[in-house]
């Protein structure tokens, strides 16, 4: 049984028919609804009609200017998108798949299927993610300024005081919570109320980085001496007997302030993985180790460490390509002010408040350029984990 319908002999052929024009019809449909969608004023148009239909000239006459009660326009933009992402898709993909299944030999339809399913999504990953990629480096060439895009991102002192804060942020940020989620990790592989303690641990990171960095805001909020101090730090800096400290406004240690912002939501990430790493390590090895004595922290350094140290490389890099985008944090907190700077938010300063898309899209292929050895060291990493990449 190879599982791959075959045609019954004496059915019609009527099916043949109909085949193609469930493709043609499922991909017109498809086309045409994209269309509709990308107008907004098409929505609106359409809510016009049914309101004159129901005699109500006035509100048609104010949709079709642009004003009136939107809502019976967005329910028709609603209705047209499920109908399109669903039934039009579904025509296509069962039309074509039905239409190989047909004409073509057993070995063909197992070489075509695939494609067929996979074909679309590769062509939409092309636009909107291969070719934005293509555009960003030709802009950061040919936009306004030239090669001098890339002598600014490559000579001026700022920029290059911008390219050391990502990197402290890389190092302490990652290491950081690379270590705490496995000291949290190993900590908690034996505790009662495992389950509640590594939920306190994790719940950070269902909050936003905006969100975060708001909460922590209040944190390191500060008040002139002489003034009460709302800030946390603050009132336990202050009642140790200290003067109250503007912490976000004073480098270098508003760097590594916000890198705990990091640390913190990115912790729990990291135990979840580790943990599930643990958990996976032979208990006939960990008796072993015990049988020859070996002391807590030496079996968890010499034995549970190298054995799961690819988990351990998977979850660094991971934490790495997040940490060199960040961008949340330094915009919520300073704005990049008080020599706080990333890559990522000069990359937004330039194209949204100098206007300058050359500038922007230099740092955006440095920032790539950056990521990609990481996503390369990622992928075959899971490869050498068996994992497929």
């Amino acid at each position: 049984m190879t599982g791959i319908p075959v045609q019954r002999e004496g059915e019609g052929g009527w099916r043949l028919l109909v085949m193609p024009i469930g493709v043609l019809l499922g991909a017109v449909g498809v086309v045409l609804g994209l269309i509709f969608l990308a107008d907004r004023q098409q929505a609106a148009n359409a809510a016009a009609i049914v309101w004159e239909l129901l005699g109500n000239t006035g509100e048609a006459t104010a949709l079709r200017r642009g004003g009136g009660d939107q809502t019976l326009a967005k329910l028709i933009a609603l209705v047209v998108a499920v109908v399109v992402g669903v039934g039009g898709v579904w025509l296509f993909y069962a039309g074509s798949n039905a239409i190989v299944e047909r004409l073509a030999g057993e070995r063909k339809v197992r070489r075509i299927v695939p494609w067929i399913f996979v074909g679309p999504a590769l062509v939409l990953l092309a636009i909107y993610l291969v070719m934005p990629a293509v555009l960003t480096i030709i802009t950061s060439f040919t936009s306004r300024g030239g090669l001098g895009n890339w002598e600014w991102a490559l000579t001026d002192p700022a920029m290059w005081a911008t390219y050391r804060n990502n990197i402290v942020w890389l190092i302490v940020g990652t290491s950081g919570a690379v270590g705490l989620g496995l000291l949290i990790a190993g900590l908690f592989d034996r505790v009662k109320r495992e389950s509640v303690a590594k939920t306190l641990v994790f719940l950070p990171l269902a909050i936003s980085l905006v969100g975060a960095s708001v909460i922590w805001r209040f944190v390191y909020a500060w008040k002139p001496a002489g003034q009460e101090q709302y800030g946390l730090l603050n009132a336990v800096w202050t009642t140790l007997g200290g003067t109250p400290v503007p912490w976000i406004q004073t480098p270098p240690i508003n760097t590594y302030l916000m890198i705990v912002i990091l640390i913190w939501l990115q912790t729990g990430f990291c135990m979840v993985v580790l943990s599930a790493a643990i958990k996976g390590v032979p208990a006939e090895v960990t008796e072993a180790a015990k049988l020859d004595g070996a002391t807590e922290r030496q079996m968890f350094m010499r034995v549970i460490v190298p054995m799961i140290k690819g988990s351990i490389m998977t979850v660094t890099v991971t934490t790495a390509i997040a940490v060199l985008k960040v961008f949340d944090i330094v915009y919520t907190l300073t704005g990049g002010r008080f020599d706080t700077d990333v890559i990522a938010n000069q990359m937004f300063l330039q194209k949204f408040q100098f206007f300058n898309d050359g500038r922007s899209a230099v740092l955006a292929v440095v920032l790539f350029v950056a990521v990609l050895p990481l996503m390369i060291l990622n992928v075959r990493q899971m490869r050498s984990q068996g994992l497929p990449a």
